[in-house]
């Protein structure tokens, strides 16, 4: 059973002080079932990779990177093996200037430091000094840009039996023009309508698929060549360079930069 990071009941409620932190390091997975609170959490990653799934669409957040859950919002979070983050929890009332839809943001040292020290408070209602660093985070999050970690799907039937059938087996290299045989309707009705209800022409949302399928992969702990050929890269060296231009490294770097392990206390959990 998950240890709550911090009191149910503040995460349920807007009473209480208008934003409140919690820090975690864990060895373990760790894994929450779907489900939405008053506030509006900000939920970021220092080593480590966690997946969520929020609104039909499924993300990652690996480290340095957050994800925004705006109040209210369904979700589910799971961890994948070894995990270093935290989490801010901000009452409704203060979200009116932060984005109106989940957000995966790239996290700035400003704050990830100002969340450190939020972290330590106990809870109780912030003092002038601690309103503003508060503040700091806030301003921080409604400045962000989106990052794309996110993979969204489809409503149309069709489509969605496409992406339910890749989700299944990445492998599968079939063209569009064999995808919409498959589904049933025109390539050219596949190609536009996957644009107008993902925002990504069917390739990119294979390749970013992939993608986030790799994260997950490696931060498992799954070999190089084997997520390679799982993923249905011809050879190692194709799906090295597609994760080179994604995220900027190599899936041996990532691991070794994703083992690079900070240590965290626990701070105001339940």
């Amino acid at each position: 059973m998950n240890t709550p990071l911090i009191s149910p009941a503040l995460v349920t409620s807007s009473d209480g002080p208008f934003l409140a932190a919690a820090e975690l390091t864990q060895r373990e997975s760790r894994a929450t079932s779907s489900h939405s609170h008053a506030r509006g959490q900000l939920m970021g990653a220092l080593s480590g990779l966690v997946s969520i799934g929020v609104n039909r669409q499924h993300w990652v957040v690996p480290a340095i990177h957050a994800i925004w859950i705006p109040p209210h919002c369904e979700h589910s979070i799971r961890s994948h093996g070894p995990f270093s983050g935290w989490s801010v929890f901000i009452a409704e009332h203060s979200c009116a200037a932060l984005p109106r839809e989940p957000r995966a943001i790239r996290t700035t040292s400003l704050l990830r430091a100002a969340v450190r020290r939020a972290a330590s408070w106990d809870g109780t209602q912030l003092d002038a000094q601690q309103s503003r660093i508060a503040e700091v985070i806030l301003d921080e999050l409604a400045a962000s840009k989106a990052e794309s970690l996110g993979l969204p799907a489809p409503e149309d039937a069709r489509l969605l039996r496409i992406t339910d059938a890749l989700a299944r087996d990445l492998s599968d290299s079939r063209r569009l023009e064999q995808w919409a045989e498959w589904a049933g309707l025109s390539p050219r009705t596949l190609s536009r309508r996957f644009v107008a209800e993902t925002g990504l022409s069917f390739a990119q949302w294979r390749t970013q698929a992939r993608l986030l399928r790799a994260l997950e992969r490696v931060a498992d702990g799954v070999s190089v060549t084997a997520i390679a050929f799982e993923l249905g890269y011809d050879n190692v060296s194709a799906f090295i360079d597609m994760f080179r231009r994604a995220t900027g490294t190599t899936p041996g770097r990532y691991v070794a930069a994703s083992r690079n392990f900070p240590t965290m206390p626990l701070s105001a959990r339940a």
